[in-house]
């Protein structure tokens, strides 16, 4: 299995290599009905974006010249079955999404081991151990990879890009479930582990320049999701709590803790030749135990989208979507930020309409453009705009991406 600095096994070692254990055991047995690596596969993807803005800057100085280009990402994976119950699965990431190319080191996506306990034709009961990815509404799972989602970006306001290694995946043992009813599937998935704690959180949460670490603490998440008619009708609800803790290293700072605790509802209707997708979530998000108040915060953000997508043509798809952020739902405005002296007003909430195009000539080929009109920089990158004053509160983006797949 393939590892990387960020990757943390924690408490989970003993378990993981029990796991292991079993699953060598079984590929054992496995061997003498039929050759192993016949269950190998191996997949891969690679996109790149040019991004265009007229004010702020998105995934590096889009703003500049003819754009950015630092927008890419490139993904392996593989898969291995030991045995019919038990897959073993590895994803490596490569992504640039701006900064200055240090992030694009590859990086483990996902590796786990995972057990089927129970599988019959009315119900499904399995455990996965080590870093699986977050069942986070309706797109987190498969988010990196072009071809799974409905545009080049997906809703800001719900999949931040610029804090998303933690709302990515996690480190440590995932129970799931799935009922198949008369009409439909019932899905149960509750993950409990380590969040992934990355710099681009450190970042938003303006922690950069104060000397210390922030360490991933236990944490949970979970979903329920049920699928009508065969997919015609999809619901889902994905709640979490998700820690860290703030070692410091100043003198007389004393050490602080951060919570994430988001609820989303998702909720989509599918016909032969179009979608209509909609989801909700609010979050409670802070810092506290700080002994310096100016470092401590609770607020609770409010987040919705409502997007239409159309195909066309058999390889042709249009979308049409609204999307709606507030930082906190208190200050919705973001008047009393502003006047705090914390920053502009439009840093705390954004508008997004967008409009998007997909053509796929070929099934391992996608060419994609999209123009963004926003109101606020509630998701701009911070790492693009470390100057929360110089960012203007109207602006416009355009986005051009090819992805291959194999």
């Amino acid at each position: 299995m393939i590892a990387s600095k960020s990757f943390r096994w924690s408490d989970l070692r003993s378990i993981t290599a029990m796991a292991a254990a079993l699953a060598l055991g079984l590929s054992a047995q496995a061997r003498s009905d039929e050759g192993v690596l016949d269950t190998l596969q191996v997949h891969g993807f690679l996109s790149q974006a040019l991004i265009i803005t007229d004010d702020n800057n998105f995934f590096g100085p889009s703003s500049e010249d003819e754009g950015s280009f630092k927008f890419t990402e490139i993904g392996a994976n593989a898969s291995l079955r030991p045995h019919e119950d038990v897959l073993l699965a590895v994803q490596v990431l490569s992504r640039r999404a701006g900064g200055d190319g240090s992030d694009a080191t590859p990086k483990l996506d996902y590796g786990l081991i995972d057990y089927q306990m129970l599988s019959n034709q009315q119900r499904t009961f399995g455990i996965q151990l080590g870093r699986f990815k977050n069942p986070f509404g309706f797109y987190n799972q498969t988010r990196d990879v072009a071809f799974t989602r409905p545009s080049i970006l997906l809703p800001q306001s719900i999949y931040f890009d610029r804090t998303r290694s933690l709302a990515l995946s996690g480190d440590g043992v995932s129970l799931y479930h799935e009922e198949r009813l008369s009409q439909g599937s019932l899905r149960t998935q509750i993950g409990v582990g380590q969040v992934q704690a990355g710099d681009d959180l450190r970042r938003t949460l303006r922690l950069d320049s104060v000397p210390g670490s922030l360490d991933p603490k236990r944490s949970a998440i979970g979903q329920i999701r049920y699928e009508h008619d065969g997919g015609r009708i999809v619901a889902a609800i994905s709640a979490a709590s998700a820690n860290a803790r703030f070692d410091s290293s100043v003198p007389g700072l004393s050490d602080g803790d951060f919570y994430f605790n988001p609820w989303i509802l998702s909720l989509q209707y599918n016909e032969e030749n179009w979608s209509l997708t909609g989801e909700y979530a609010r979050r409670n998000s802070g810092l506290e135990n700080f002994n310096n108040p100016a470092f401590n915060f609770d607020v609770t953000g409010e987040s919705w989208y409502v997007q239409y997508t159309r195909r066309f043509f058999d390889d042709w798809q249009w979308l049409v979507r609204y999307d709606h952020l507030v930082s906190n739902r208190d200050d919705r405005s973001g008047r009393s930020f502003e006047a705090s002296g914390a920053g502009p007003a439009h840093s705390q909430y954004a508008k997004d309409m967008t409009l998007g195009l997909q053509w796929t000539p070929h099934p391992r080929l996608l060419l994609a453009g999209e123009y963004h009109h926003v109101d606020g920089t509630g998701w701009l990158p911070v790492q693009d705009n470390p100057d929360p004053s110089e960012t203007s509160r109207r602006w416009n983006m355009l986005l051009f991406q090819l992805s291959l797949r194999f």
